[in-house]
């Protein structure tokens, strides 16, 4: 197999532990990169990315953040797309009655209004540290800076996702894009951008979507495998993603991006 580019997600996909790459998936992006453009795709914010782009040796590349809504080269921003001060405010009453927490992004930016164990994981897998203040701090003062969000991640318990997850749905499913990654929690990000969206973005004249090959596991890869030359699952990925893929390969904590790369990727 020949490709132009390679795009891969982190969590899950590329990572073998929950923060960072083996030696051995250094090794084997090692052995591309001067062939092939390596783009990091994830829904994490830059600074949850730039360590893992470092440790690949790859920081002459853009990232894709946010699912898409963000993509950085170096200090510059490529693309950015966000969901609207208004918007977020009918999401916070929505919320508000119920046990969920807003956790709010934009570029570097991350906001919480209390410490829990969710926050403590991304702290410690995303190697980030949020900025805790009340929601209703933050969204007057993106009012004000005329900002808003790349992400939302709703922090629920499994009885207030059940019932946050319909009503956003009917209210929003128009405009906003709504994940569950889990059973408590809810990821928002804006309709118009996604992993696929971005990659296309980033396509040099003459290169196309037949050039790339991607690697993925959940639900907001699988426009982006469906649609790329070459789409191949891991095989700790969801079924859904593993149903449309081209090719299964290992599991993460098996390093199965890299053994991919090293047996089907000749140059």
């Amino acid at each position: 197999m020949n490709y132009k580019i390679l795009c891969s997600d982190l969590d899950g996909t590329l990572l073998s532990t929950k923060s960072n790459v083996s030696s051995f998936t250094i090794s084997q992006i090692k052995r591309i990169k001067d062939t092939t453009r390596i783009i990091l795709v994830s829904a994490r914010m830059p600074n949850g990315m730039y360590y893992i782009q470092e440790n690949l040796g790859i920081t002459d590349q853009p990232i894709i953040c946010y699912n898409g809504a963000l993509i950085r080269y170096g200090n510059q921003e490529i693309l950015s797309v966000f969901i609207p001060v208004h918007v977020l405010q009918k999401i916070y009453e929505l919320t508000f009655e119920l046990n969920a927490d807003m956790g709010l992004y934009y570029n570097n930016e991350w906001y919480v209004p209390n410490i829990s164990e969710r926050v403590e994981k991304e702290i410690k897998y995303t190697k980030t540290t949020p900025v805790f203040q009340e929601t209703t701090t933050t969204l007057s003062n993106w009012e004000q800076r005329q900002l808003g969000a790349h992400k939302i991640m709703l922090m629920c318990t499994l009885e207030s996702a059940d019932r946050l997850m319909p009503q956003l749905a009917h209210t929003f499913g128009n405009e906003l894009n709504l994940y569950r990654s889990n059973d408590t929690l809810i990821e928002i990000a804006p309709k118009s951008v996604s992993k696929l969206t971005a990659i296309r973005s980033l396509l040099n004249k003459g290169e196309e979507l037949d050039d790339v090959i991607a690697f993925g596991d959940n639900y907001n890869d699988i426009e982006m495998l469906k649609h790329v030359g070459c789409g191949v699952a891991v095989a700790n990925g969801r079924e859904e993603v593993k149903a449309i893929a081209n090719h299964i390969t290992l599991k993460n904590t098996e390093d199965g991006v890299a053994h991919f790369i090293k047996n089907h990727l000749v140059f």
